[in-house]
């Protein structure tokens, strides 16, 4: 017998990949459906790539690249009550995380917040009566309340202050896929002002990644400390090249949609250059990768396309051969056709451009 009618439409907001790697996404689902009727959709962009090695593409919606909250939002016009299913690193960071997402989206439905990794689930807004319980139930987890956490960012003036918590001392600290400190804390805190970071307290700062930052809007950014996916899985080819050459210049998380109809893309940066070839890897689309050595580990699991070329340049010089490049070979954009154009003629051009900063190469 099927739940009440708030039950009768479920939306499922689905976060990050380690909950989709570890099957507790398409188990949820299942166990879901028997209470309602589910509407699945993805946030974040590693969390993509987890869905397709799953091959779970039919179930969850993997067509938009936004935030959690975006998605709540979304989804809540067309169902009875939202579900953020989640796999965070610890229980206090999983409840910092829904109060965030609940914050931002400000619900007008029931939102709850299932996470596997804490094995709990909360109410984050809204009142779903005894169908809480009930889906805490069928989902195998404890009910907890949900976190009243003191506020995680402040904004006034121009002046805006993030924290991150549960960071583990040594992790790697990221701005929107660029890594400018590494944790020293389990809480770290980043103040920008007008658009520009200025300090970073209880984390070791990473001076190169700051300079790469020239503006970040800190409110929106999305903020992480650790890797970008820490749980594996096989890759899984869904899709393969198109006619155009593209150029990733850090910016790996707009992989997917920087790659869209692209026989090959340039990716600029070691660690773009890894995540990239991460996402690339499942679109069979080869890189030319542009590295200097300065690898900070965001994926501690990479993969590399079948055919790809990295060029490793003097350390220091990824960035300003990645400018040469975009103002050679792509006249100041991000795009080019490569009609009559073979990848091979792509790397001869890089190379030359590279001149005396040409390290060494390889192949894949």
């Amino acid at each position: 017998m099927r739940a009440s009618k708030v039950a009768d439409n479920i939306g499922v907001v689905i976060h990050g990949p380690e909950v989709i790697d570890s099957g507790c996404a398409e188990t949820a689902l299942d166990l879901l459906e028997g209470v309602g009727s589910v509407t699945a959709v993805l946030g974040g962009t590693m969390g993509r790539v987890a869905v397709i090695d799953a091959a779970l593409e039919d179930r969850i919606d993997i067509s938009r690249r936004e935030m959690p909250s975006r998605s709540v939002r979304r989804l809540e016009l067309s169902v009875d009550i939202v579900i953020l299913l989640n796999s965070a690193k610890t229980r206090e960071t999983g409840l910092a995380f829904g109060e965030m997402v609940a914050s931002r989206a400000k619900p007008k439905k029931p939102l709850l917040l299932a996470d596997y990794g804490g094995g709990f689930l909360s109410v984050l807004a809204g009142d779903a009566g005894p169908l809480v319980e009930r889906i805490a139930q069928v989902l195998g987890l404890e009910l907890v309340e949900a976190a009243r956490l003191s506020p995680r960012m402040e904004s006034s003036g121009g002046i805006v202050r993030r924290k991150i918590l549960g960071a583990v001392p040594g992790e790697n600290v990221s701005v929107n896929g660029i890594v400018v400190a590494k944790a020293l804390d389990d809480t770290v805190e980043i103040k920008a002002i007008d658009g520009k970071i200025v300090e970073i307290l209880g984390a070791e700062v990473k001076v190169h990644g700051l300079e790469k930052l020239s503006f970040v809007d800190l409110e929106t950014a999305i903020l992480r400390t650790g890797d970008i996916r820490r749980t594996e899985s096989v890759p899984r080819i869904v899709c393969a090249s198109g006619r155009d050459a593209a150029l990733i210049d850090h910016a790996a998380e707009e992989t997917f949609e920087n790659a869209k109809g692209a026989m090959v893309a340039i990716t600029v940066g070691d660690d773009t250059t890894a995540i990239a070839g991460e996402i690339l890897a499942r679109l069979g689309t080869p890189l030319v990768g542009i590295v200097d050595g300065d690898l900070d580990h965001l994926c501690h699991m990479t993969a590399t396309p079948k055919g790809s070329v990295v060029i490793e340049v003097r350390p220091g010089c990824d960035d300003i051969v990645g400018r040469r490049v975009r103002e050679v070979i792509f006249e100041g954009g991000y795009r080019i056709s490569m009609d009559g154009l073979a990848i091979e003629d792509l790397v001869n051009r890089v190379k030359k451009i590279a001149g005396d900063d040409l390290r060494s190469e390889r192949r894949f």
